[in-house]
């Protein structure tokens, strides 16, 4: 029997997941510095522990990456806060130029990724971030698709000698069913093994989407493995090709527009050494022509288990039509 994403264990807060592991490193590193940009929670959590390590410079993103840069020149390591949106569009020149550009590491905490914040309008999308985040070198991209990787994906982030950017929705998600996952940095990772096509996912919701639809496309004979895709930069080159190798196709997953995100990630590294067809399930048009939430905004715009057992379809008619045209 399919399980929908409706009957599956809602995980963590994600961002008081997050929360509770920076008290955690705090307490152990002295040199952690949390900056603000009233985004509120840390000032009730992080700033009663550690007053004298918590600054707020107020929605201002820019001068917070160049504020989080000099720190971080100084010997610490500053984790900076804002949403997704701000932090790789208002502020994305003093993220190139003093964080990525010297290297530094600074630890850049983007809440609201995606449509998680859907419901305030289009001036908190993020659907453009991970492709500004990619195009920067040396900048580590991670998109927890498990509320249960949050902390270990933020531990691991911190003993990175250089920038991060560590991506989280807004509110609560549903995880698969299981024990908690084991992240491992760069390294994808296999919720279901299949032999026929495979699935990558980015993100909670799109990984939800791609395990009902694999579930779907079994009942209906058809093998799909579905591969979680959590980190974008360093890419797992060989974990990708594991995966994709021997399939009739692969269709990516993702809570982001097509162009520059987990999609064109995916097709880098698979067009370049396997002959097989991808399709790529990604938010398209404008949404934002009504206030919705993130499950209904991204089903609104292409993103959903309906889409994937759809492209999955087209995918492997194409297949099937060009193996006749070849006999």
């Amino acid at each position: 029997m399919t399980q929908t994403i409706a009957e599956v264990e809602l995980g963590p807060d994600p961002r008081a997941a997050y929360r509770d592991t920076l008290i955690d490193l705090a307490a152990e590193d002295p040199r952690v510095i949390c900056l603000d940009s009233d985004t509120g929670g840390l000032e009730n959590t992080f700033a009663e522990r550690f007053p004298d390590r918590y600054i707020n410079v107020g929605i201002a993103e820019a001068n917070l990456m160049t504020v989080a840069a000099g720190l971080a020149r100084r010997g610490f390591i500053p984790y900076v806060h804002t949403m997704a949106t701000f932090a790789t569009m208002r502020a994305a020149e003093f993220l190139k130029v003093d964080v990525v550009g010297n290297r530094l590491p600074v630890r850049v905490i983007a809440t609201h990724g995606g449509l998680s914040a859907a419901h305030f309008g289009t001036t908190h999308f993020a659907l453009e971030d991970l492709a500004v985040a990619r195009a920067l070198a040396d900048l580590a991209v991670v998109v927890p698709g498990d509320g249960r990787q949050i902390g270990a994906a933020t531990r691991q982030l911190h003993e990175l000698p250089g920038p991060a950017y560590l991506r989280l929705g807004r509110s609560a998600t549903p995880v698969p069913q299981g024990s908690a996952p084991d992240f491992r940095l760069g390294r994808a990772r296999t919720l279901r093994e299949g032999t026929d096509m495979t699935i990558v996912a980015t993100g909670a919701m799109p990984l939800l989407f791609a395990l009902e639809a694999a579930s779907r496309l079994a009942g209906a004979g058809i093998d799909a493995e579905v591969l979680e895709l959590h980190t974008l930069h360093p890419l797992d080159r060989d974990g990708l090709l594991a995966g994709c190798r021997g399939r009739a196709g692969v269709v990516t997953v993702e809570e982001h527009r097509p162009q520059g995100g987990a999609g064109d990630a995916v097709a880098e590294v698979v067009s370049a050494e396997l002959a097989v067809p991808i399709r790529r399930v990604a938010v398209r048009g404008r949404p934002g022509a009504r206030v919705a939430g993130q499950r209904d905004a991204l089903e609104a715009h292409g993103v959903s288990a309906d889409a994937v057992v759809e492209a999955a379809g087209r995918l492997l008619d194409h297949t099937q039509n060009t193996d006749r045209k070849t006999r």
